[in-house]
C-alpha cells in the first residue's frame, strides 16, 4: 500500500497539478493538507474518477485536511481531541481496511506558529501537546496507525539547507524541536529517516527569493509510524521533481510504502 502526504496549498489552485500527480504516482491514500476550501465546495468528483473515496475536513479560505482512498474507510473523524472550542481545520483520520489488516491513519496539518514568541506559537505548542496525547491513546489500542502531513517542524539542523536563518522561527525553536522529541521518544518511527540519512533533503521551497532554484528547502512534511505500522514500512520517499511542474504547491509529496 501506497500512502502519501501533501500540503497543495489550495485545491483551486492545485486542480490541474494534482490530478496529474496522482495519474503518474497512483498513490492508494492520499492525505491532504491546506485545502483552503469547505466541504461543499470541494471537488470531490474529479478524484472520484479514479476511484477514490473523499472524505475532507474543510474551512473556508484556511487551513482544510482531506483524505482520498481507494480502499475502504471505517469510522473516519475530524478535528484533533482535547479541546472543543478548537475551530481550525486541521486533523482527520480513519482506518484503512485491507485484505489481512487494518491502519488508523491520521492526516494532519501542524500550526506554524509565528510569530514566536505569541499565542500562536502558544497554539502550536498546545496543539503538540494534544497530539502527543492522541498518539498515546491510539498506541494504548495497538491499532497499527501513522501520522503523517505537514509538521511545520524542522527536526534537525540537516533538515534545511541554511538553518541558521531558522534558528529563532516557529518550525526550529527549541520547544517545537522538543515536543517533536516527545513524540518520537513515545515509541514513534520517523518513516523518511528511518531509510535515509544525510543532509539536502527538503519536502518545502518558498515561492519567494528563488528558493527552489537554488535549492534552499527545508523538510516539513513528515510520516511518524507506530511500532506496528513501523514493521510494515517497506520504502519513504520525497516526490522532489514535482515542484518543478506548472503552477506547483511550495510543499511536495512524501509517501511510503507499507506491507500491507
Amino acid at each position: 500500500m501506497k500512502i502519501a502526504t501533501f500540503n497543495i496549498n489550495g485545491i483551486k489552485a492545485r486542480i490541474d497539478a494534482l490530478p496529474a500527480w496522482l495519474d503518474t504516482a497512483e498513490p492508494d491514500v492520499v492525505l491532504l493538507q491546506e485545502i483552503k476550501s469547505v466541504d461543499a465546495a470541494f471537488p470531490s468528483e474529479v478524484f472520484e474518477q479514479r476511484g477514490y473515496n473523499v472524505h475532507t475536513h474543510g474551512q473556508k479560505s484556511f487551513n482544510g485536511v482531506a483524505i482520498l482512498s481507494k480502499l475502504p474507510l471505517e469510522d473516519v473523524t475530524r478535528g484533533l481531541p482535547g479541546d472543543d472550542t478548537d475551530e481550525q481545520a486541521r486533523w482527520i483520520e480513519a482506518t484503512v481496511i485491507g485484505e489481512k489488516d487494518a491502519v488508523r491513519i491520521c492526516g494532519l496539518y501542524l500550526p506554524n506558529g509565528n510569530p514566536a514568541p505569541g499565542p500562536k506559537f502558544d497554539y502550536k505548542l498546545a496543539w503538540m501537546d494534544r497530539l502527543e496525547a492522541r498518539a498515546r491513546v491510539l498506541l494504548a489500542e495497538e491499532m497499527p496507525f501513522l501520522m503523517a502531513g505537514d509538521y511545520n517542524i524542522i527536526p534537525q539542523a540537516e533538515d534545511a539547507a541554511k538553518p541558521e536563518t531558522w534558528r529563532e522561527d516557529a518550525l526550529f525553536r527549541p520547544e517545537s524541536r522538543a515536543a517533536w522529541r516527545r513524540l518520537l521518544n513515545l515509541g514513534l518511527t520517523e518513516a523518511f529517516r528511518a531509510r535515509t540519512t544525510g543532509p539536502g533533503h527538503y519536502s518545502f521551497w518558498d515561492y519567494q527569493a528563488g528558493a527552489w532554484n537554488r535549492n534552499n528547502g527545508i523538510r516539513i512534511d513528515h510520516f511518524l509510524l507506530s511500532p506496528a505500522c513501523a514493521d510494515m514500512l517497506r520504502d519513504c520517499q520525497i516526490d522532489k521533481d514535482v515542484r518543478a511542474g506548472e503552477k506547483p504547491s511550495d510543499h511536495v509529496p512524501v509517501w511510503v510504502e507499507l506491507d500491507f
